[in-house]
């Protein structure tokens, strides 16, 4: 009994944290998509950012920024923040920064008043078999721009490209990981969604930012043989996120 006890203790404690930390992550995770006043919908959906840095700085991976757009039809990069209230704020944002190699992006906020910011957490302590959870819009143009927590652990700190045995299971994308500076990512017990990349990997009690969720750059390496997608998911560890905004503030 007294086993039980001190077990549900321990469950009820993790949880306390993770519900105090939520709203805090929550004011700093924002949607990432481009804004036409005169199509519908006006904002297209892309991905998942969130605050770091200042506060006028959003960080993503870099594949869910759009290659271009149409600045003759008024259109613009920009950031949805939802409201307590379900009231959405639209703020423009600018490339700042590209890191294609880890595929991370920073974008900035034109004007306004500068929005609550993540902690960078330390990602040397971070260790396989550790709880975490992330957040952001899964599947965000169907279920809406509502910010969605999930939890997991960290299952393994893997290289993100695998040698195959076969030429057939290689595909570009896998050749030019293990032909560059491969390194590390995060896989996740825990099942993402589209529209969770760039969502925050953080700690459930401190909220420090781990790791950027993943769900294209990696998957097309490590998992390029299989035919339907699983439900592993991956992120890039926060240290090299670290090194793109250090000149930036």
């Amino acid at each position: 009994m007294l086993v039980c006890a001190a077990a549900l203790c321990i469950v009820f404690s993790a949880h306390a944290g993770l519900v105090e930390t939520v709203p805090q992550v929550r004011a700093s995770v924002v949607a990432i998509g481009t804004y036409q006043r005169t199509r519908s919908p006006a904002f297209q959906f892309s991905g998942t950012g969130f605050v770091v840095g200042s506060g006028f700085l959003i960080a993503t991976n870099a594949h869910v920024i759009p290659d271009a757009v149409s600045e003759e039809r008024l259109e613009y990069l920009a950031v949805v923040m939802p409201g307590d209230d379900g009231e959405r704020t639209v703020r423009p944002v600018k490339l700042v920064a590209k890191d294609r190699d880890h595929d991370l992006a920073v974008l900035r906020f034109e004007g306004g008043a500068p929005l609550p910011s993540l902690t960078l957490g330390d990602t040397t302590k971070a260790s396989e078999g550790q709880n975490v959870a992330f957040m952001g819009f899964p599947i965000g143009g169907v279920l809406g721009m509502t910010p969605v927590t999930h939890t997991g652990i960290i299952s393994a700190i893997t290289p993100i490209g695998i040698p195959q045995g076969n030429s057939r299971d290689l595909n570009p994308a896998l050749v030019r990981r293990l032909a560059s500076d491969a390194f590390h990512v995060y896989q996740l017990d825990a099942t993402a969604y589209p529209g969770n990349s760039g969502s925050p990997l953080f700690d459930p009690d401190s909220g420090a930012v781990l790791g950027v969720l993943n769900m294209v750059f990696v998957k097309s390496t490590k998992e390029s043989v299989l035919s339907n997608p699983s439900g592993i998911s991956y992120a890039i560890p926060v240290r090299y996120l670290r090194k793109l905004i250090e000149h930036l503030d």
